[in-house]
This record gives C-alpha cells, sequence and structure tokens, in this order.
C-alpha cells in the first residue's frame, strides 16, 4: 500500500467510526446476502460478532501505519479463520460485502480512490491471513497472538 492510500483508508474509516457497529451489522447482512452457506461458520450472535469486528477493524486500519505491528495480529486471524473452515473463496466474498458496506456508509466520499484504497488495504489483509492459514494447513501449527 502507498502512504496516500494508507491516509484514504484512515480518514475514511474517521467517518464511518460514529456508526462502526451498526456498519459491522450491515456488513454481515450483506455477506450472508452473497453467500448464505458462510451463516453457519458463525456461532456467536451477529451483535456479538459485529462489535468484535468493529474492534479488529479499528485495530488493523490505526495500524496500516506500522504494519510490522499489526502483522502478527493478522496472522493469528488468519490462523483461526482456517480452523473455522474459512476457504480461499470465501476472502473475495467478504471483500466484496466489506466493499458494498464502505459504499453504503460512505455515500459520495466512497471515491474511486478511496475504494481503490480500501481494497489494497484488504487484498493486504487477506493475503497476510490466507498464508497464515496454509500454514497451519502445512504444518499443524497455531501460536497464540491477541490483538492490542
Amino acid at each position: 500500500m502507498t502512504p496516500r492510500q494508507i491516509e484514504l483508508v484512515q480518514s475514511s474509516f474517521d467517518q464511518v467510526l460514529p456508526i462502526l457497529e451498526p456498519a459491522a451489522m450491515m456488513f454481515y447482512d450483506r455477506l450472508f446476502q452473497l453467500d448464505p452457506s458462510l451463516r453457519r461458520m458463525f456461532r456467536t450472535p451477529q451483535p456479538e460478532q459485529a462489535r468484535k469486528l468493529a474492534h479488529i477493524l479499528t485495530v488493523v486500519v490505526k495500524g496500516l501505519s506500522q504494519p510490522e505491528k499489526i502483522v502478527p495480529a493478522v496472522q493469528e486471524l488468519g490462523r483461526r479463520h482456517g480452523t473455522y473452515g474459512v476457504q480461499p473463496e470465501h476472502y473475495a466474498t467478504v471483500g466484496t460485502a466489506l466493499l458494498l458496506t464502505l459504499q453504503a456508509g460512505l455515500g459520495e466520499a466512497f471515491t474511486p480512490k478511496v475504494r481503490e484504497a480500501w481494497s489494497a488495504a484488504y487484498m493486504f489483509l487477506a493475503s497476510v491471513m490466507q498464508h497464515a492459514a496454509a500454514e497451519v494447513e502445512m504444518f499443524g501449527v497455531l501460536p497464540m497472538v491477541q490483538l492490542a
């Protein structure tokens, strides 16, 4: 990601912060509309899952300017998602749901440049998660790291 893309993600996320939990609920609604089969992977009630997503997004977005600080936690998230049965094709669906949610939440502020920045951020994070999940699948390693 470029410094400008990081700035765009962070500044647009600041606009979402006042409605972050409802936006996270909207994300899950969109996700399950796109792929209803994913609902079975979530055992936590949707409002609680939305709070978790809001927290993780906040930590990750704030940490994009120092990726070395968030990569271990993102890797752990990927490892855990691998144990939940998340498949590589699910990442595309999640990315689509995220972008649709941001578009709805930001309206006209979701410019092509902001979309491109969020796409780059998601591709970076999804790649880190997928590589970590693949390591678990290959080597059976699941170390514990917590998000700050």
